[in-house]
C-alpha cells in the first residue's frame, strides 16, 4: 500500500506529466524499458535500482490500490468524497504551519493558522473547506521543501518501495513530515488505521483520470521521473522557479545554423 508521503508528491506528479506534452507509442516489454535510458541521468545514478522497483510498485498498486479507488469513485458519492479531502487536508495544517514559519514565510504561516483554526471548529473537523471561502489560502509546505530553503541539495532520485518516487533529501525529511500529522497520536490504532486507509484510497482516486498517460508513455519510467522532478522543483519554489540559464544553451546550439542569405553571397 502507498504511504501518505508518496501519495501527496505523486499527485502532483502526474499533473505536471499532464502538462509535459503528448506521449508517443505504447512501450510493454521491461527489455525496450531499459533500452529507453541506456545513459543514466546526473539525478538517477541508481536508475539500474531504481526502475525493478518502479515496475514492482505499479504491479502492487494496479492489483489492490488501483482498483480499490476505482470503486470508490464510482460508488462513494461526491459530496462524501469531497468530506474525506477536506479532513485529511486539514490534518496536514500542522505541518504547513511549521514549515511556513521555518521558512521565514510568516504571513503563510499565519495564514495556514487561521485556516486550521477555521476549519477544525466551523468546518466540522475540516469536513468543510470553510476557510478557502473566506479567504484564507491554502500555502502547503513540508519538511523537504523546508531543507531545501536552507540550501540542502536534491541529493539523488529514489524509488522507495511501496512508496514512489522521492529525492535523498526527502528521504531524511519523510520522519518530520509524519510526526507533524495529527493523526499519528491518536491513541485508538483501529480508528487511525482506518483513516489512513480512507486517506490513501481518497489520494490514489484523485489522479485515476491520469493513468493512462504513464501507460501511453514510451518510457513510463523516465515519464514519471522528469515530470516529478520538475514538479517538486516548482513546489520549492513557489510556483517561480528560476529560469535554467544552461538548458536554453544547451537548446540553442543544438539549433541547426541559418542558411546563408543568397544577397550576402552575392555581395
Amino acid at each position: 500500500m502507498l504511504h501518505t508521503s508518496s501519495l501527496r508528491p505523486f499527485c502532483g506528479i502526474l499533473l505536471a506529466a499532464l502538462l509535459s506534452g503528448g506521449c508517443a507509442a505504447n512501450s510493454t516489454a521491461a527489455g525496450e524499458e531499459e533500452e529507453q535510458s541506456s545513459v543514466e541521468s546526473s539525478v538517477d545514478p541508481w536508475e539500474h535500482i531504481n526502475r525493478p522497483i518502479f515496475r514492482f510498485n505499479r504491479g502492487v498498486d494496479n492489483a489492490t490500490l488501483k482498483p480499490v479507488a476505482t470503486g470508490y469513485v464510482q460508488f462513494i458519492p461526491s459530496f462524501i468524497r469531497s468530506g474525506v479531502g477536506n479532513f485529511s487536508r486539514n490534518l496536514r495544517g500542522p505541518r504547513n504551519i511549521v514549515n511556513n514559519f521555518l521558512q521565514g514565510k510568516g504571513a503563510d504561516g499565519f495564514s495556514e493558522t487561521g485556516r486550521f483554526i477555521v476549519n477544525s471548529t466551523v468546518g466540522l473537523l475540516g469536513l468543510v473547506d470553510v476557510a478557502s471561502k473566506v479567504g484564507l489560502d491554502s500555502h502547503r509546505e513540508d519538511f523537504g521543501q523546508t531543507l531545501a530553503v536552507w540550501g540542502v541539495p536534491d541529493g539523488p532520485y529514489v524509488m522507495v518501495p511501496f512508496a514512489g518516487p522521492q529525492t535523498l533529501r526527502d528521504v531524511f525529511a519523510f520522519p518530520m513530515d509524519v510526526l507533524a500529522d495529527p493523526l499519528w497520536y491518536y491513541e485508538h490504532d483501529r480508528v487511525r488505521y482506518a483513516l489512513y486507509t480512507l486517506r490513501f484510497i481518497d489520494l490514489r482516486a484523485g489522479f485515476l483520470d491520469v493513468d493512462d498517460l504513464l501507460d501511453e508513455s514510451f518510457d513510463p519510467y523516465v515519464r514519471l521521473r522528469e515530470a516529478y522532478l520538475q514538479n517538486r522543483r516548482y513546489a520549492v519554489y513557489d510556483g517561480d522557479p528560476p529560469v535554467d540559464d544552461d538548458f536554453y544553451d544547451d537548446f540553442y546550439d543544438d539549433l541547426p545554423e541559418p542558411d546563408p542569405d543568397p544577397e550576402d553571397e552575392q555581395q
